[in-house]
C-alpha cells in the first residue's frame, strides 16, 4: 500500500519542539526530507538520519538528510538499529500511527537512549469531532490522507497518547493541540457534550478533546 503522499512542507510545530543543539537526530518516516532541511538550516552541524520505507521518498530525502535508511523500522535488524545510537532525539512526524506496534518500537528505542533524550511526535486525534460525526452515521470511509488516511494502522486520543509514552518509558514534557478553523464543528458540539453527559464524562473535556486535528508532543526518556 502506497504511503501518505510526500510533500515539501515541514511541520512548524514539530520543528519548534526540537531542541536547537541536537547532535544526532533520527526521523522515522522522513518522507521527502522537508523537516530535515528546515532543522539543518538552524543546526547545520547536526547528524540527521532519516528512515523511510518508501524507496521513492527515501531517494528524495537524501538531498536533505545526512543519511537515509530505506527500511521498515519495525523489521530492522539489531545491527542496523544499534547503528542509530547514540542519538539524542527521535522524530515521528505523523508516523507512529502507521506502525504495527508503536509501543514496541518506542520501548526498543528507549533501551538504547540515554536519560533525557527526547521523542518529538505529531499524532492525529481519533477523537476529532469530524471522526465522531462520521462514526455516528456510519460514514467511516478511508481516504488518501488526513485523519482517515488508509495507511493508518493505529488510532490515538489525548488520553491514549499520554499512556503510549508513559507505558514505554518516557514522560511528556511539552505538548499542545493543532486546531484548525472549522466553523462546521459548532453544529456538532452540542451532540458531543450530550454524549459525554450520557456516558458520565465531563462535557467540557469532551468538547476540548474533540477540537484537535493532531497533538504535538515532546517526551523525554525517563
Amino acid at each position: 500500500m502506497k504511503q501518505t503522499p510526500a510533500h515539501d512542507r515541514h511541520n512548524p510545530d514539530v520543528l519548534r519542539l526540537m531542541p536547537k543543539n541536537l547532535k544526532r537526530v533520527v526521523e522515522v518516516g522522513c518522507s521527502s526530507g522537508a523537516l530535515a532541511r528546515a532543522y539543518m538550516a538552524e543546526n547545520p552541524v547536526c547528524e540527521y538520519t532519516g528512515i523511510e520505507i518508501d524507496p521513492e521518498y527515501a531517494e528524495r530525502a537524501k538531498a536533505s538528510c545526512a543519511s537515509v535508511i530505506c527500511a521498515d523500522v519495525e523489521s530492522m535488524s539489531e545491527e542496523v538499529f544499534l547503528s542509530l545510537f547514540p542519538s539524542d532525539c527521535w522524530v515521528f512526524g505523523d508516523s507512529l500511527e502507521h506502525l504495527r506496534d508503536p509501543w514496541a518500537l518506542l520501548r526498543r528505542a528507549r533501551g538504547h537512549l540515554q536519560t533525557g533524550a527526547v521523542i518529538v511526535a505529531c499524532i492525529p486525534n481519533a477523537q476529532h469531532w469530524s471522526v465522531q460525526a462520521r462514526l455516528n452515521c456510519g460514514a467511516f470511509w478511508y481516504e488518501d490522507q488526513g485523519l482517515l488516511d488508509r495507511t493508518h494502522l493505529r488510532w490515538f486520543t489525548r488520553i491514549t497518547i499520554i499512556d503510549l509514552f508513559q507505558s514505554t518509558g518516557y514522560h511528556i514534557v511539552e505538548g499542545h493541540s493543532r486546531v484548525a478553523d472549522e466553523p462546521a464543528r459548532q453544529d456538532v458540539m452540542p451532540s458531543i457534550r450530550a454524549m459525554a453527559v450520557a456516558t458520565g464524562s465531563d462535557p467540557q473535556v469532551a468538547e476540548n478533546d474533540s477540537l484537535a486535528l493532531q497533538y504535538v508532543v515532546k517526551a523525554a526518556a525517563a
